[in-house]
This record gives C-alpha cells, structure tokens and sequence, in this order.
C-alpha cells in the first residue's frame, strides 16, 4: 500500500514536470491541464485554512492565477505539489488575516491544555457497516471543520493530501516537531468528535488511551473514505 503511494505521487510529480515544461514553452493549455489535476487538492486546503466556500474559491482561482505568473521560478527542488501548496497556504493565510481571523503559528499553552482529547474507546473495526458512504463523508468533513484552524491544516495537508510531515512544514513555516505536535493533537480531536458514532461500549475499568500509531491508521482510513479515495 505504502509502495503504490509512493509510485502515484512519482507519476503524479513527472506529469507535472512534463506538463510545466509545456506551459514555458508556451502552451497555455498544458497549464489548464495542472488546474484540473490540482484544483481539488488546492481547494481543499484553502477550505482548510479559511472555513468558507467561497473565501476558499477565491483564493483557490489566486493560487492559480499566481502560480501560473511564477511557474518560472519553481526550481524543482520540491515536488510541484508542494510548491503550489505552499502558494495556496500563504495566499489562504492572506485572506484570513484580512479578516482579523489570523491564528498565530506559534503554539500556546491554553491551545495545548484545552484541545487535547479527554477520553477514548475502541472504535467499531468496520464503520462502513454503520453508515453510508454519504453519511460517514458527512460526518468526518464535519468534524474536521470543527477542529481549530491550525489542526484542521495540519490533518488536511498530510492525512487528506498526503504531504509527508517535513513537506507539510515547509509550507505552513514551521518546524517538524511543532507540526507532528498539531498532526498529532488534530487526529486526537478527529477521534474524540468521530467518538459518539464509531465508538464501542466498553467497561469504564478497560478505558485506555490508544496509542498514536492505532490514531493514525484509524483517521487515515476514515478520511481516504470519506474524500473517495
């Protein structure tokens, strides 16, 4: 599974790079062929950062205006995905400040005290038996909109974009540590807000907090279900 992730992101990044060299030399159509590829991707995170459908539309359509007039600058030295979104973050951070809803990259102790999970349970192996396809879409998009903007971007950019945690960092600034911090307390809260739906009945005495590896792969096979991957 691992393999066959790492073999769609190398055909992914060589389309693009074929597709760019296009666009340089002049074709404008090979440009509208990395929207298309990428636009759902970069809506995605806008949505992520700004909460609002149509703020995230107009900062998407930005993302691409602005990526199209500085194609030329991308060296290459990352993935294209990275790199536009990183344009897509930065242009989404923008707007949000704008609206004097800016959230400060640095972590806080009252963030850290009051957003970490306060309880957990088994949850049911197969949760596709309980809900639909629609229903559990609904509610894993719900819960990440619930989540504060700093955790929702972090979740969003590595387990529904699939960024690796150092590709993540890169784009919102800050240091690996500090994202596997917030990646860790945004699958934390998925779990905690998923809970009522997915959760086992279990004898208070046998509660135990799960460790983060079995948060992990729970949260990523609930959001690559939900995205319809």
């Amino acid at each position: 599974m691992m393999e066959a992730s790492q073999d769609r992101k190398a055909d992914t990044a060589a389309e693009d790079l074929r597709l760019i060299e296009r666009v340089l030399g002049g074709d404008r159509k090979a440009f509208e062929a990395l929207v298309r590829s990428h636009e759902r991707r970069v809506f995605r995170v806008t949505l992520a950062v700004l909460g609002q459908v149509e703020d995230a539309e107009d900062a998407m359509q930005e993302t691409f205006i602005k990526a199209y007039r500085h194609l030329n600058q991308f060296r290459r030295e990352s993935r294209f995905t990275t790199w536009l979104t990183r344009i897509a973050v930065n242009e989404a951070l923008q707007r949000r400040q704008t609206r004097k809803e800016h959230v400060s990259l640095d972590e806080s102790p009252v963030e850290q005290t009051h957003n970490f999970p306060r309880r957990f349970e088994p949850w049911n192996a197969d949760p596709e038996k309980l809900y639909t396809k629609q229903e559990l879409r609904d509610l894993v998009e719900k819960a990440i909109r619930s989540l504060p903007g700093i955790y929702r971007e972090a979740l969003i950019l590595c387990d529904v974009e699939d960024l690796s945690a150092k590709e993540a960092a890169e784009v919102l600034g800050v240091n690996v540590p500090a994202f596997k911090s917030r990646l860790l307390r945004a699958r934390l809260m998925m779990r905690e807000a998923l809970s009522t739906y997915f959760e086992q009945p279990r004898p208070f005495g046998k509660r135990v907090v799960d460790t983060a590896g079995e948060v992990k792969n729970m949260m990523g096979m609930m959001l690559m279900r939900a995205v319809g991957r």
